[in-house]
């Protein structure tokens, strides 16, 4: 499973490229299925999001693809997603705190999130929309913990409109460049890590700090 992940890593920009080849109205409606899964589906935490969004830019910047209209369909893909999981944590609450693991609900990514909202608030929408995980569970305990839909509104717009716009256009503007063109698996790689950076360091602490108590 873990080889196969690395390999659809490696892979993006030519599974992304081969759409583009197909049929140019693709990676329209593939890159909204991915971004929407990733931030509306709890049952999708793991997916690439911020890789993907790089790659589709550098696509954009070498096939001609509409790069404006590609990031309005990402952001209102984001902003939808992010109303679904609010949507469905409103309904079903506080208990869900109380459920044990299942296969599609983990506690520790729960409990993870809710770390975030305690240092960061209403800000965790912004912010966890760059770390895998929270990305998928903030808009979803926002639901749970009853915030109002127009502040989480709010939010989930601003939040929608950075994430995509800064790793969409950033791969637009370098796609291009040949350093950047010849390493871009390695850059996809790295985009992962440091993705998943923060999480890993407070997993990391919170482990420490587990074994000095």
């Amino acid at each position: 499973m873990f080889s196969t992940l690395i390999y659809s890593l490696f892979a993006l920009d030519q599974t992304l490229t081969s759409l583009v080849g197909q049929n140019a109205w693709l990676i329209y409606l593939v890159m909204f299925a991915v971004i929407f899964a990733e931030t509306g589906l709890i049952v999708f935490p793991f997916l690439p999001g911020d890789s993907i969004l790089f790659i589709a830019g550098t696509i954009a910047a070498a096939s001609g693809v509409n790069v404006h209209l590609l990031a309005l369909t990402l952001v209102i893909a984001a902003v939808a997603g992010d109303s679904v999981n609010y949507a469905v944590g409103h309904y079903l609450g506080p208990k869900v705190f109380h459920r044990p693991d299942s296969r599609w609900l983990r506690q520790e990514h729960l409990l993870h999130t809710q770390r975030f909202y305690d240092k960061y608030g209403g800000f965790t929408i912004i912010i966890g929309r760059f770390v895998p995980i929270v990305r998928t569970f903030a808009p979803f305990l926002a639901g749970v913990a009853q915030m109002s839909y127009s502040r989480f509104l709010a939010y989930n717009i601003v939040g929608g409109l950075v994430w995509v716009s800064s790793l969409l256009y950033a791969g637009y503007l370098f796609g291009n460049v040949p350093w950047v063109k010849s390493n871009l698996s390695l850059i996809v790689v790295g985009i992962v890590v440091v993705s998943f950076l923060p999480l890993a360091v407070r997993i990391w602490r919170e482990h420490r700090a587990r074994r000095s108590a």
